[in-house]
């Protein structure tokens, strides 16, 4: 089955990850980067929390509602630190993170391979602008969809049913962002790349299922490239 053969491979590069010290220090190093971009978006909006609330609705007086607004405060922090997360993994994937999951893919090739191949008339910088651009579509696709079924969750009484489906959708996709990464590099055209995705929907959704469990999802995610280069690896070969 595909679903047991996503797992599989997500595991299998987390243990080759893990023994390999270049893909461990870039790995560990993907990790940071998101983690202190959203803890520091995170950080501007709990200090100026006060500030952007009463943007929205001026403290009252009254002893009687100013619970309601306190409230309101907090759920308005959580929307937007939820929001700064999605937006920290966005911008770091496209500036930095896409550097460090291309390197990690073009390691795991010249291990898996003993060669890495490239498009010799092309230059390296113009590759690495392509992977930006393919970048932007194949990330924000997943985020804008994870912020529109959280807004469905809540404007909806379907809240937890959405929120399966929030989560299903986003892992789904992390897991395409990581098997793209080769294809990507052969300058295969986004269509075409999309299709392949789509018929292998069910790999992806075991890839992605790992990324579900909580502590070791990070983990997981850090090294997934290393997993999806090995099973693009073995599709070109078949």
């Amino acid at each position: 089955m595909q679903l047991i053969e996503g797992v599989r491979y997500n595991l299998k590069g987390l243990k080759m990850g893990l023994r390999t010290p270049k893909l461990l220090i870039l790995g560990l190093l993907r990790f940071i980067v998101v983690i202190f971009a959203a803890i520091g978006l995170a950080s501007i909006i709990l200090i100026y929390q006060n500030d952007i609330v009463s943007m929205i609705w001026i403290k009252p007086e009254s002893l009687w509602i100013v619970w309601l607004w306190y409230v309101m405060s907090w759920l308005i922090t959580i929307i937007l630190v939820i929001m700064s997360t999605l937006m920290s993994y966005l911008i770091s994937q496209i500036i930095f993170a896409v550097l460090i999951m291309d390197k990690m893919s073009r390691i795991t090739e010249g291990i898996s391979k003993g060669n890495i191949l490239e498009q010799h008339n092309i230059s390296y910088f113009r590759q690495l602008i392509f992977l930006v651009k393919q970048e932007i579509p194949r990330t924000t696709i997943p985020v804008l969809l994870s912020l529109v079924l959280l807004g469905l969750g809540w404007l909806t009484p379907l809240g937890p049913v959405v929120t399966i489906l929030s989560s299903a959708a986003a892992v789904i996709f992390l897991a395409w962002d990581n098997t793209d990464l080769v294809p990507a590099r052969r300058f295969v055209v986004f269509r075409k790349r999309f299709g392949f995705f789509s018929r292998n929907f069910s790999f992806h959704a075991g890839f992605g299922l790992l990324f579900l469990i909580p502590f070791f999802n990070i983990l997981s995610l850090s090294f997934a490239p290393i997993g999806a280069t090995l099973y693009s690896l073995d599709k070109e070969k078949s």
